[in-house]
């Protein structure tokens, strides 16, 4: 998959404020206990949605700029086409929902990846937005980088490095699998709460 390296991460951007603004004009607005409502039994919240892509940005986000740092330092040129690796295309687009928001297949989160039982509402959504605002600036900083040759270590096996063009595309599809998933985890909280009013 072969991209023009400023609109990959014009179109990145657009999406990361996306989730930012859904998440300020929408879910800032909700009570907590909505946010905290599981849907079913073993069944994430919103919270916890937000809790696990958080534990994601916590490792993702300073080793993205600590990497554009280094490349900078070591006068790394950009790039005007991004080529997807053949390993980050494959997790790409095992993320990404359809075109009809339809999630194509579950998937178990790593343990050290799982939310908390009752995690705390308003902090993971605090912690959420402020991690989006920092995603939006490392994709303006990429900009002055090769993201072909910048590589981002995975969480899950450090010694695999993804170009960061594909880590990107990785971490917005994940951040929009999980988005997608406390929507719905919100949208049968407020039936729950109107059948019991």
């Amino acid at each position: 998959m072969q991209h023009h390296t400023a609109t990959l991460l014009e179109s990145l951007h657009r999406q990361t404020e996306t989730f930012l603004q859904k998440a300020v004009s929408e879910w800032q607005m909700l009570p907590p206990e909505v946010m905290a409502a599981q849907p079913a039994p073993g069944q994430w919240s919103a919270a916890q949605c937000l809790e696990h892509l958080n534990i994601y940005g916590r490792y993702y986000l300073p080793a993205i700029e600590k990497a554009i740092e280094q490349a900078k330092q070591r006068g790394h040129r950009p790039a005007p086409l991004f080529r997807s690796g053949w390993l980050g295309d494959y997790f790409a687009k095992l993320m990404r929902p359809g075109p009809d928001s339809v999630l194509k297949s579950k998937m178990k989160s790593p343990k050290n990846a799982v939310p908390a039982t009752n995690p705390a509402p308003r902090a993971m959504l605090a912690e959420f937005i402020d991690q989006q605002e920092i995603l939006q600036q490392l994709l303006h900083a990429a900009a002055s980088v090769d993201i072909n040759r910048v590589r981002i270590p995975i969480s899950i096996a450090p010694w695999i490095r993804l170009k960061l063009g594909d880590t990107f595309l990785f971490l917005t599809a994940h951040i929009e699998r999980h988005l997608l998933q406390a929507e719905r985890a919100v949208a049968l909280s407020g039936q729950q709460r109107a059948v019991s009013a």
